[in-house]
C-alpha cells in the first residue's frame, strides 16, 4: 500500500498545536490534511481557535467543528501550518500554486511561529522550477505583467475555465517561470519594486520548521537556525 507522505507530515505538524493555540489553516493539498486531523483532535477535546488563509480552508475547518476568529478578534497568532510548492534547506518557499499566497503571507507574518508541510518531491536545491505566482491588481495588468518580464522570466495569466483566475481578493495570478533563482531575496526586492504586485510567493525568513515526508515513510524534519 502506497504512503500518503502529504498526510504523513501534515499530522506530524498537527503534534505541535497544544491547547490553548491560535491557530493560522494554510490552503492547499498538503495543508488539507493539517486541518482534517486538527479536527480530529478538536473533537477529542483540543481547544484551539484558528483563522483560515483561503475560503476553502474556512468552509472545511467549519465542517470539522474547528472554532474559527476573525482578525480583529486576535491580535496575532502562535502557529501556521502550511505547505509550500518548492522549498530549499534555508526554508525559502515559493507558494501561491493554489492562489491564496497574499492571504498565507499576512498569516504566516502573523504568527510567532510557521511549520511548512511538503513531501519530498517539494524540496529543492534551488528555487525557480516551480513558476512563481505574483499575485497583481487586474487594472493595467498588461503592463505589470511586461515589468514583470523585464526579470528575465516567462510570464503567463493564470487562467480558470474560459477566463481569467480569480484570487480570493479579486486579483489576477501572474505566474513566472524563472527556471532558476539565484537570489531569492534580491528577486523579492524587485518585485515590490514593481507598481501593480499587491504580492509575489516568495517566503523569505518566514518559516521555521518544514516537516517533509517521505516515500519511505520516514519524516525530515529541517529548523531554521535563529538570525537567518
Amino acid at each position: 500500500m502506497s504512503i500518503n507522505v502529504k498526510q504523513l507530515a501534515a499530522e506530524k505538524a498537527v503534534e505541535y498545536v497544544v491547547d490553548g493555540m491560535k491557530v493560522g489553516l494554510g490552503t492547499g493539498s498538503t495543508a488539507y490534511w493539517a486541518i482534517r486531523k486538527l479536527g480530529e483532535r478538536v473533537q477529542e477535546g483540543l481547544k484551539i481557535t484558528a483563522v483560515a488563509t483561503s475560503v476553502a480552508s474556512e468552509e472545511q475547518a467549519r465542517e470539522l467543528g474547528i472554532p474559527l476568529v476573525g482578525f480583529g478578534d486576535i491580535d496575532g497568532l502562535d502557529l501556521t501550518i502550511d505547505g509550500a510548492d518548492e522549498l530549499n534547506h534555508d526554508l525559502e518557499l515559493i507558494k501561491g500554486g493554489g492562489g491564496a499566497l497574499l492571504r498565507e503571507k499576512i498569516v504566516a507574518r502573523g504568527s510567532k511561529q510557521m511549520i511548512v508541510v511538503a513531501d519530498e518531491s517539494k524540496a529543492v536545491g534551488t528555487l525557480g522550477q516551480f513558476p512563481l505566482p505574483v499575485e497583481i491588481v487586474p487594472f493595467a495588468w498588461e503592463w505589470t505583467v511586461a515589468d514583470l518580464a523585464k526579470l528575465g522570466c516567462t510570464v503567463e495569466l493564470r487562467r480558470s475555465g474560459d477566463g481569467l483566475y480569480k484570487t480570493d481578493n479579486g486579483n489576477y495570478i501572474a505566474d513566472c517561470r524563472f527556471g532558476t533563482i539565484v537570489s531569492a531575496s534580491e528577486l523579492a526586492a524587485s518585485l515590490q519594486n514593481i507598481t501593480g504586485v499587491v504580492e509575489h510567493g516568495l517566503f523569505i525568513g518566514i518559516a521555521a520548521v518544514a516537516i517533509i515526508g517521505k516515500q519511505d515513510g520516514s519524516i525530515e524534519i529541517i529548523e531554521r537556525e535563529h538570525g537567518e
